[in-house]
């Protein structure tokens, strides 16, 4: 990956289009967005994958990413609530839980971070019968 430098922060050139980073919203992503998105959306996809592979139906799956940083160590992201909701009809909770813990053992990003940021996860599942 080339990254170039630009007048209000960084650019890259991807397969879908061109990535701006800056730490100014207004030029670009954060490079904080871009770290919790990663994370959220890693782990998501994941847990998505590993339901559909055990036939697992799912209306829907939605995560809530809560960040605690640290202000007197550069703003480092210190803590991550992963909060995880399933929509759905006639959900094992028990299972759905063991899957989730699995995604996290399988996520590269959550795999990359172990150690740096304290990462947790809840599921919450919401009963879709009518």
């Amino acid at each position: 990956m080339e990254f170039k430098s630009e007048e209000n922060g960084m650019s890259i050139e991807l397969e879908y289009g061109k990535l701006n980073i800056s730490g100014n919203a207004d030029n670009g992503f954060r490079p904080f967005q871009l770290l919790v998105a990663s994370i959220a959306s890693c782990s998501a996809m994941v847990f998505r994958k590993i339901l559909t592979k055990q036939r697992i139906s799912i209306d829907d799956l939605k995560v809530t990413a809560e960040v605690e940083r640290n202000e007197e160590e550069a703003n480092r992201v210190e803590r991550m609530t992963l909060s995880f909701v399933v929509y759905g009809n006639q959900l094992n909770e028990k299972r759905l839980q063991k899957n989730l813990m699995l995604a996290r053992k399988n996520c590269a990003m959550i795999r990359s971070v172990e150690g740096s940021i304290d990462i947790q996860e809840t599921l919450l599942i919401v009963n879709t019968t009518n």
